[in-house]
C-alpha cells in the first residue's frame, strides 16, 4: 500500500515556513539596508549575513531541535531519516532546504512532480537528504 504524499499539507506548511523568513528578512533589510538608486533598499557584503543566518537558525536549526518546522508543527508533518524514521541531523535539515528554490521553482512545481512520482513521496532536498515527510504531531485535546 503507498503511503500517503501529504502535497497540500506540505505545500502549506512552505508557504508558513517562507513566509516567516521574508517578513524577517524584509524587515531586517527595511532596517539595515541602504537606498538603492531606484529607491529600493538592499543588502550587500557582510550584512547578508544576518539574514543567511536568519534562514539558517529559523529552517534548520529548528527543525533539527524541535523536530519540525513552524509550518511542518502547524499541518502535524515530520521530516524522519529515510532508513531510521527518526529525528533527523542537522545536516540532512541544511540539505533537504539548501535546494528549496529548486523545489519552489514555478510555484512548487518542481517538487510536486518529485513527491508524485517517487517512491518514498521524496522532494528534492528529501532526496538529497535521504529523509521522508510523515505524519508527526498529534492533535492537542483539551478536557
Amino acid at each position: 500500500m503507498k503511503e500517503e504524499k501529504f502535497i497540500f499539507r506540505r505545500i502549506v506548511a512552505g508557504l508558513i515556513d517562507y513566509s516567516i523568513v521574508f517578513v524577517f528578512i524584509f524587515i531586517y533589510v527595511s532596517i539595515f539596508g541602504k537606498i538603492n538608486d531606484d529607491g529600493t533598499k538592499s543588502v550587500d557584503g557582510i550584512k547578508t549575513l544576518p539574514a543567511l543566518l536568519l534562514w539558517f537558525i529559523y529552517i534548520c536549526v529548528i527543525e533539527m531541535t524541535f523536530g519540525s518546522t513552524f509550518g511542518n508543527f502547524v499541518v502535524r508533518l515530520k521530516p524522519v531519516d529515510l532508513e531510521t524514521r527518526k529525528e533527523i541531523t542537522l545536516k540532512q535539515s541544511f540539505l533537504r532546504h539548501i535546494v528549496d528554490p529548486i523545489d519552489m521553482f514555478f510555484f512548487g512545481i518542481v517538487g510536486i512532480i518529485l513527491i508524485k512520482n517517487s517512491e518514498n513521496n521524496q522532494r528534492l532536498g528529501d532526496i538529497l537528504a535521504k529523509t521522508s515527510v510523515i505524519i508527526g504531531f498529534k492533535r492537542f485535546k483539551l478536557n
